[in-house]
């Protein structure tokens, strides 16, 4: 006798396709949303408790990064300026601008700024700037043109397959030392030359997991 009708295993293929579909649409939608802007916050710019403008200050007044990003050279932090540093010239310079009131806040009452990251790696991921910047790794390969910010944004994923594109394969992605700092696109390289530079800086590709996992 037979317990179900024929056109049972008509929808169990059905639902088997189905299931195997939507699990495969369910995936895709869910890597296209890990990828996406809203979950790495490319492109996305972060509300800060003051208006800083990078195009202003590096473009416009021509001031080098590690005036404000003072260990950059030294540890793995770049550093925050002091609410001193920026009071240097807004000790003197637009005093009662409205949008510099947190600045002279923190002045008054020795509290730092609280900014917002823009920049903010996993807790599981070590970053160390001073060894990039030793190798060559300027901060517009990483950042991006900062100095065509008016407010800061993530120019990159910062997915570890971002990083690792550059760890497999450094070659073209380096700049000579005294040019880390400059702002602007780096001037086509041909690939002579970079791997002199990187033969010269010891830069070499670096995939262990233990690299960048601690």
């Amino acid at each position: 006798m037979q317990i179900f009708h024929r056109s049972t295993n008509t929808l169990a293929r059905a639902s088997l396709f189905g299931a195997a579909v939507l699990l495969g649409g369910a995936t895709w939608v869910f890597a296209r949303l890990d990828g996406s802007p809203y979950a790495t916050r490319q492109g996305v710019v972060r509300e800060q408790p003051v208006p800083f403008s990078h195009e202003h200050h590096v473009r416009g007044l021509g001031i080098d990064c590690r005036f404000c990003h003072a260990s950059v050279e030294t540890s793995a932090f770049a550093g925050m300026p002091s609410t001193a540093t920026c009071m240097q010239c807004h000790g003197e310079l637009w005093t009662d601008a409205e949008p510099l009131a947190p600045v002279r806040a923190s002045w008054r009452t020795g509290q730092p700024i609280a900014w917002t990251r823009v920049h903010d790696l996993p807790d599981f991921a070590y970053f160390d700037h001073a060894i990039h910047v030793a190798k060559g790794v300027s901060c517009t390969t990483c950042h991006g043109p900062v100095e065509e910010m008016p407010l800061m944004r993530s120019a990159a994923s910062l997915r570890m397959e971002w990083c690792l594109d550059c760890h497999r394969d450094p070659i073209g992605r380096l700049r000579p030392p005294d040019e880390v700092f400059a702002t602007g696109a780096a001037p086509v390289p041909d690939e002579a030359s970079q791997r002199a530079l990187a033969a010269a800086l010891d830069v070499r590709p670096r995939t262990s997991c233990s690299t960048c996992h601690r």
